[in-house]
Formats: C-alpha cells, sequence, structure tokens
C-alpha cells in the first residue's frame, strides 16, 4: 500500500496535458527574407477649420474669375451690345477716338482687379512690398558706393600728405646741401629729464604750401628740380626741360 501511495504522489506528469509536457518547436527564420518595419511618423496632417477652408474655397473662385474677367476684357465689344448701338447711334466710327473732332481716348480704359480692402489709390500690399524691397536695396547699394567713394578719397588724402612730407624733407635737404649747411644733430642729456617724463615735440605739419616754397628756391637761386633730379645751366633750359613744378608734372 505505501509503495502505491508512493508510486501515486511521484508520477506528477500525468496531470500535465500532453501538449504542456513538450518543448516548444523552434521555427527557423531567414534573415534574408526578413522584410523591413517602415518607421512612421506619428504626426498627423494639419487639419483645417471651417473659416480656413471657406477662405481657400473664396481664393480659388475669385481666381477663376479674376481670369475669366480678363479673358473678357482683351475680347471687342460685340456690335449686338446696346452700349455699342448707343454709341453707332451717336456718329462714333468703331476703330476711331471718342469726343468731338475725335480728340478723346480711342481704346477703352483699362481696368484693375483688385481683392484688398485698401482704398482707391493704394497698391496692392505684394506690390508696395516689393517696392520697399527694392527701395531698401537701392539705399543700400548706395550707401556702399557713397562709402567707398569716401574711403577712396580718404586713401587718397592721407597717400598724398604722405607724398607732401617726403618730398618737403627730400627738397629740404637737396637745399641745405646746396647751401653747403652743416646738419647739426643735438643730443638730449639725460639730466634734462624730470620724474622720468620725456616731453614729446609736437610734429610739424607740412603743407603743400611749405613744399611748394622749397621747390620755388630750389629752381629760382639754384636752378635745380628736385623731380628732375637735375641743376640745370641756366634758367631757359630749366624752363625749356623742366615738365613742370609738382611731382604730377613729370
Amino acid at each position: 500500500m505505501a509503495e502505491e501511495d508512493d508510486d501515486y504522489l511521484g508520477d506528477l506528469s500525468r496531470f500535465l496535458p500532453p501538449e504542456a509536457s513538450l518543448p516548444p518547436k523552434k521555427v527557423a527564420t531567414s534573415t534574408s527574407n526578413k522584410v523591413p518595419i517602415l518607421q512612421t511618423s506619428n504626426k498627423r496632417p494639419k487639419t483645417l477649420n471651417w473659416q480656413e477652408h471657406r477662405k481657400l474655397k473664396r481664393e480659388k473662385q475669385q481666381k477663376v474669375e479674376d481670369q475669366l474677367t480678363l479673358a473678357n476684357i482683351e475680347s471687342a465689344i460685340p456690335q449686338s451690345n446696346i452700349g455699342f448701338k448707343m454709341l453707332r447711334q451717336m456718329g462714333y466710327t468703331p476703330g476711331s477716338a471718342l469726343g468731338k473732332e475725335g480728340s478723346g481716348i480711342a481704346e477703352p480704359v483699362g481696368i484693375e482687379i483688385r481683392r484688398g480692402r485698401g482704398g482707391l489709390g493704394r497698391e496692392d500690399p505684394e506690390t508696395e512690398k516689393m517696392k520697399r524691397e527694392e527701395k531698401r536695396v537701392f539705399r543700400e547699394r548706395v550707401n556702399e558706393q557713397e562709402l567707398m567713394a569716401e574711403f577712396g578719397s580718404r586713401q587718397k588724402e592721407q597717400w598724398r600728405s604722405k607724398r607732401v612730407v617726403i618730398n618737403f624733407k627730400k627738397g629740404k635737404a637737396a637745399l641745405d646741401q646746396l647751401e653747403n649747411k652743416e646738419v647739426v644733430v643735438e643730443e638730449k642729456e639725460e639730466g634734462d629729464e624730470k620724474d622720468g617724463d620725456e616731453e614729446e615735440e609736437e610734429e610739424e605739419v607740412i603743407t603743400e604750401e611749405d613744399l611748394k616754397d622749397v621747390l620755388m628756391k630750389l629752381r629760382d637761386e639754384f636752378r635745380y628740380c628736385l623731380f628732375c633730379g637735375y641743376q640745370y645751366e641756366s634758367m631757359e633750359a630749366l624752363n625749356s626741360n623742366c615738365p613742370g613744378i609738382d611731382e604730377d608734372d613729370h
């Protein structure tokens, strides 16, 4: 009896269903047959409310009406038109101008389709925007040209000022050499300095008039032209061979 009970308790497999006792079957999969999964965005297209639908529908309808209107304008008024008949009765001839002795207009007054809410005389907002952009670009170009011209003029003036100083120093040195003057170099003594502060001498401002005075003195007294680099034998030879007084003449 004890052996039967042990066997009864030990054989628990008979209480399990037959399918559960079997191991799960492995399904062979091939990597080559896998289908790629497309990732779709979760963003939904924006839905328009009834006001936006109505606005789009009205704009489309207006475009169709504008096209029909422009097409009808290009075609001539038929002679069956009541207005055309009234003009014929008043003496109008097709192709001629209106008014007494043909002093009026010969073509109908042109029309401009306006869908905006602006008053008469105001241009379309898109046209106004384009014109403002054109004016802005034009102003920028003009300002850029003015700045470039000012920069070039300033650079030219600086270069001319440097040339005046350089030529003045050359003319002064040539004049001192012709006058047999010795250039005296003054050295500052260390005792002249007070509290370590050195007094800086202001540079002498040399103008074109100063340069002209030196050049004329060289020519009148020594028959020498700084830019020719030559001392002529007489004033006649200087006047006939030298192109002029200024550097630009040479």
